[in-house]
């Protein structure tokens, strides 16, 4: 298996190679703009680190938002143009589930068990782009993702135990966190890393739900009416 990750979708940029067992290589970079300019030269350094050619590839998985309309349309634009030039299909993560990723990960190193994962990103206007995942022992689960108002999102996450908040949402609006009973730890600087969204691409390739590069859609939420409610 040999898998491109990348991502655009916030301030931050990062490209991952995964051959199904580990990261062979990473760049994460928080740049603020220019993705376009440096998105595919970063991912051709890291194929020639890894001395795989382009045409080795089998799928390219890419967060399809949602995140900053603008970053989304870039990551999707260029995952559609590899896949249509290489003829590999791909497959669109959710941004919301790669921060949630991230963050149990960093609370593992730190010894911190959490039972949830709450996640917030800004969105601007008053609203974040939320997200709900269980943690159990063998994976994290995305239960949920919506656009809301901070005020609701207690609200639309009812009562846990052991919650882990992580997101730019949280500093957005940092009476927030205080919202919550049972917060074992909070990473208001949690962004999405493909290093993070390989493991669940592959587990999307296994699985048979990789998709013709046409049928790639971005996940905005702001537009999407259908997907603004969750459960």
């Amino acid at each position: 298996m040999r898998l491109l990750i990348l991502d655009t979708a916030t301030e931050a940029l990062s490209v991952a190679l995964y051959d199904g067992e580990v990261i062979v290589a990473h760049r994460f970079e928080v740049i603020g703009r220019g993705h376009a300019e440096r998105l595919l030269p970063v991912v051709r350094e890291l194929l020639d680190d890894a001395q795989w050619s382009m045409r080795s590839l089998e799928a390219i998985g890419v967060g399809r938002g949602p995140g900053a309309f603008t970053g989304v349309r870039i990551g999707v634009s260029v995952a559609q143009g590899l896949g249509f030039g290489l003829g590999v299909p791909v497959l669109g993560l959710s941004d919301l589930h790669a921060v949630a990723l991230g963050a149990v990960f960093r609370a593992g190193q730190l010894g911190v068990q959490a039972q949830s994962v709450v996640v917030a990103l800004d969105a601007r206007m008053g609203e974040v782009y939320a997200a709900l995942c269980d943690v159990t022992p063998e994976r994290v689960v995305l239960r949920w993702e919506a656009l809301c108002a901070p005020a609701e999102l207690p609200g639309r996450v009812g009562p846990r135990g052991a919650v882990l908040l992580a997101g730019h949402g949280f500093a957005a609006y940092p009476a927030l966190a205080g919202a919550f009973s049972t917060v074992v730890a909070c990473y208001p600087d949690e962004l999405p890393n493909a290093r993070f969204m390989a493991p669940i691409a592959a587990e999307q390739w296994r699985a048979g739900l990789a998709r013709p590069a046409e049928e790639l859609e971005p996940v905005y939420l702001r537009d999407d009416v259908a997907n603004r409610s969750a459960p």
